[in-house]
Parts: structure tokens; sequence; C-alpha cells
């Protein structure tokens, strides 16, 4: 798909390559539904210089960089090595916040509460005036 050009995004993340394919997004704009993309900070920035304004770009974050070992840690999911790369690249991801729209603090244990923002968020965009058109 890389070779063939199908893919809007693409990146190698913590050894997998990882990816967005054009024609799944074009199917959804094109049934008017609202597409929500989990990438990591270059995936958004890869991303903001394609689609520009036409795009909302939502910054995910733990309330604190304790909270987020904690969890990493809870999870069991992690070597040592991959719980310390992990910590180190949030650390990065978060000095590149204000290139962001929106924020929204996933607070432990709030989980509905972040959604409802994010839904939120959605639904102020949906009100605006002047509304943004993705083209892929």
């Amino acid at each position: 798909m890389i070779q063939k050009n199908e893919l809007l995004e693409y990146a190698l993340v913590y050894g997998d390559y990882k990816g967005i394919p054009k024609q799944q997004i074009r199917q959804y704009v094109e049934k008017g539904c609202d597409i929500v993309l989990r990438v990591d900070i270059q995936g958004a920035m890869t991303l903001r210089r394609i689609l520009r304004e036409s795009a909302i770009f939502v910054f995910l974050v733990a309330e604190s960089e304790e909270a987020l070992v904690k969890r990493l840690i809870d999870r069991k999911t992690e070597t040592k090595e991959t719980l310390l790369m992990r910590v180190a690249t949030a650390r990065e991801e978060v000095r590149h916040l204000k290139e962001f729209d929106y924020v929204v603090v996933n607070k432990e244990g709030e989980l509905e509460s972040s959604v409802k923002l994010l839904e939120s968020i959605i639904d102020a965009e949906k009100a605006k005036v002047l509304q943004r058109r993705v083209v892929i």
C-alpha cells in the first residue's frame, strides 16, 4: 500500500508500521460520517501538512506523567525498556501541544467525561458557520 500511494499517512511506530488507507477514509467521508483517527505526533503533523485546516486536531493526554506511568505499569504490557521509551516519547509529544486545535485531559477513572468532551468538540465544529471540508 505504501508503494502504491494508497495510504493517507504511515509511519514506523514502536517497531511496527501503522497507516491509514485513503480508500477507507474516502468511503466514510462520502457517507457523511465523522472520522476520528488515533495517531501519534508524527502522524498528526503529517496529516496537518496534508489536510491543512480541513481537519480538527485534538491532543489526548493523561493528567500527569505519573498517571501515565501508573497506567502503563498497570497494563502489564510494557517491558522496562519500552516503558522508558513510551515515557520519553510522551514528554517529547507534550511539547507539540500548541500545534493542536484542542486538548482533552483523560483523567484516570473519568473516561466517560473525556469521551463527552470529545463529542462536544465534534458537535461544536459541526455548528460552525464555515464548515471544514475534507478532500482526500
